[in-house]
Order: C-alpha cells, then sequence, then structure tokens
C-alpha cells in the first residue's frame, strides 16, 4: 500500500486566526472575508470573560497567551487580535513569544484616522483599559505630529452588543451619553475603538450628525486591520487564490447565544460555534 504523507500543508495553505473577547471580533471577520474571500480563517471569542476592558494589564496578557496559544495549536499563518484592549497591551509579547505575523487592530486604525482627519482632533471611544493605555495617544503621534488625541472610555456598549441591543432608546441613550462630550471638544474625525462599535455604526454616525456642527468621519478599527490583514499578506506572498475559504467558530461560553447575536455581526449565518474549555 502506499505510504500516506505526513507532511503539514504548505504555510500558504494554512488558516488565519482571529480572537476577540467575545463577539466584537467578528466585525473583523466580516471585513476580512469581503477583502480576502479565499482564505480559512479560524475565529476564537472569549465570551466566557467578556469583556477584557475593565481587566488589569497582567490578566489581558494572560488571557491573550491563551487564546493565542489555543489557535496556534490549530495551526495558523497570521494571527489577528481583534481586541483593542489586547492590542493596548499585549500585542509586542504575542510577537515575541509566537512565531507567525501578528496584526493588532489600533495601529491600522490610527493611520487611517490620521488620514482622515482635517482639523488633527481626533476623538477615540474605547473601554476603560484602551483609553487608559494611551496606546492610540502613541499610535496617533508616531505617524502625524499633528492630531490631539481626545479618548473617552464607553464601557456599556460591550455588552448592550453582546446581548443584542443594538437598536433602540437603550443603545442610543448611551450613545449620546458618551459622544457628547467628545463632540463638545470640536472633533472631526472619530476612532470606534472596540471591534464591537462598527456593529453601532450606523446609530454613531446618526447621532453624531445631531450633536456636532461638523461632518465627523467614523475611523472603524475592523476596516482598518483587514486592510492591514491583506497588506500583510501580501507582504509576505501568503496570500491563497484559489477556491473559496471557511471559517470556523469556537467559544468559551455560550454558544447559542454566539450564533444568534453573531449572525446579526457577521451579516451570514453563523451555524454553528463549538464550545471550548482555554
Amino acid at each position: 500500500m502506499p505510504r500516506t504523507s505526513t507532511r503539514p500543508p504548505p504555510r500558504i495553505d494554512l488558516p488565519i486566526g482571529v480572537f476577540d473577547s467575545g463577539i466584537g471580533g467578528l466585525t473583523v471577520v466580516r471585513a476580512m472575508r469581503i477583502a480576502l474571500p479565499r482564505e480559512d480563517i479560524v475565529y476564537l471569542g472569549d465570551t466566557a470573560r467578556v469583556p477584557y476592558g475593565g481587566r488589569g494589564p497582567d490578566t489581558v496578557i494572560r488571557y491573550a497567551r491563551q487564546c493565542t496559544r489555543f489557535l496556534a495549536d490549530r495551526g495558523l499563518k497570521m494571527l489577528v487580535v481583534a481586541c483593542n484592549t489586547v492590542s493596548a497591551v499585549a500585542l509586542d509579547m504575542l510577537r515575541v513569544e509566537f512565531d507567525v505575523p501578528v496584526v493588532g487592530v489600533i495601529e491600522p486604525s490610527a493611520r487611517a484616522a490620521a488620514r482622515a482627519t482635517r482639523t488633527g482632533r481626533v476623538g477615540v471611544i474605547g473601554t476603560e483599559g484602551t483609553i487608559r493605555s494611551g496606546a492610540y495617544d502613541r499610535a496617533l503621534a508616531a505617524v502625524s505630529s499633528r492630531c490631539e488625541v481626545l479618548g473617552h472610555p464607553a464601557p456599556l456598549l460591550v455588552p448592550l452588543v453582546e446581548e443584542g441591543w443594538i437598536e433602540g432608546e437603550v443603545p442610543r441613550l448611551a450613545v449620546e451619553r458618551y459622544l457628547t462630550p467628545l463632540c463638545e471638544l470640536g472633533i472631526d474625525t472619530l476612532i470606534l475603538g472596540c471591534t464591537h462599535y462598527p456593529v453601532l455604526r450606523p446609530l454613531i454616525d446618526e447621532v453624531l450628525a445631531t450633536l456636532s456642527s461638523r461632518p465627523v468621519a467614523t475611523v472603524s478599527s475592523a476596516d482598518a486591520a483587514a486592510n492591514e490583514v491583506m497588506a500583510t499578506l501580501d507582504a509576505r506572498e501568503l496570500r491563497r487564490d484559489e477556491r473559496r475559504g471557511a471559517t470556523r467558530f469556537y467559544v468559551t461560553d455560550r454558544p447559542e447565544q454566539f450564533v444568534h447575536v453573531g449572525t446579526k455581526v457577521f451579516g451570514a449565518d453563523v451555524e454553528t460555534a463549538e464550545l471550548v474549555d482555554l
């Protein structure tokens, strides 16, 4: 009998791993599916420990290691950290400890905001951990000397999205509360500094139009990250050009809720999510 080959697949055929604290990272996966339809994607939502934004840095780093190790054990050609909080405090560590290209969401978003702003007054909404870290201040300072970063934590938006409360009076009141002080400071660009927030983008744009006396451009960290992934694959000659890619989902809690809300976020049916223990 012919011997069965046990050689691993070529690196170009390996999937891209993506993780987030919950379902918010599906906004990144959705943008990646549009930009890179032939790539396989493996997604991990750490729904048992969402949100990460109120955790201390050491805890976030520990969670990031566990999520990355889970995905890396399945074989990856790239890792996408679809969580602003992890990108703020653990990205350098992941790049050192894991032997794959690692893309975060903060640096791509900062570059997009620097291109979009006309006045240099850039607002950022994010989790408390992301805003407290000053990561967007540093990232924007690295690409533009004229940008003033005005950050405001918006912690209630993550649980609203996780529960599927993306329309109606409750999310509108929360968005208005968080955006009012930024609009009063005269921002002309707003970074949605959490991958949960693009789910609320239509509502955010609507509220901005009523609160601001000037047009405000919104920058989605999901779109910016997808563009960065595409550029990195091309630079390393890792982009696949055969057959349509598949997406596999893992969660650490409540797979039924993930499937229900995730379908709204992903823009396509999330048929199943496998429950795992990290």
